[in-house]
Formats: structure tokens, sequence, C-alpha cells
């Protein structure tokens, strides 16, 4: 169970980071880094997805032993 909640804790960091990206990119009128930050919530979204997703997997296959 730890790859998928791995993933799913990176994927919560990434979009922590990205908003504090993107509301720095506000604050600043610093169109790239805004973007940037709204590229990393997404791929944090992602991520966060995927490991839940390993995680329902993987408890799944826990409950067939």
């Amino acid at each position: 169970m730890k790859d998928g909640l791995n993933k799913k804790v990176d994927g919560l960091i990434d979009k922590a980071a990205g908003k504090a990206k993107e509301a720095v990119g506000k604050a600043t009128d610093n169109q790239s880094l805004k973007r940037e930050g709204q590229k990393d919530q997404v791929k944090g979204t992602a991520k966060e997805k995927t490991g839940q997703a390993q995680q329902n997997l993987e408890s799944l296959k826990d409950e067939r032993r």
C-alpha cells in the first residue's frame, strides 16, 4: 500500500507547491510562474488520483487473499 500512498502524498505536495507558485506569480505579475504553478497543480492532481487508484487496487488484492 505504500506505493499508492507515496504517490498520493507526492501529488498533494505538488498541488500545494503549485498553488504557492501560482499565488506568487499573480502577486508579482509573473505569468510564467503563474502558468508553472497551474501546471504543477494539474500534475499533482494526476499523481494524487493515480496514487488513490493504486491504493484501491492494492486493497482489492489484499481482500482476495
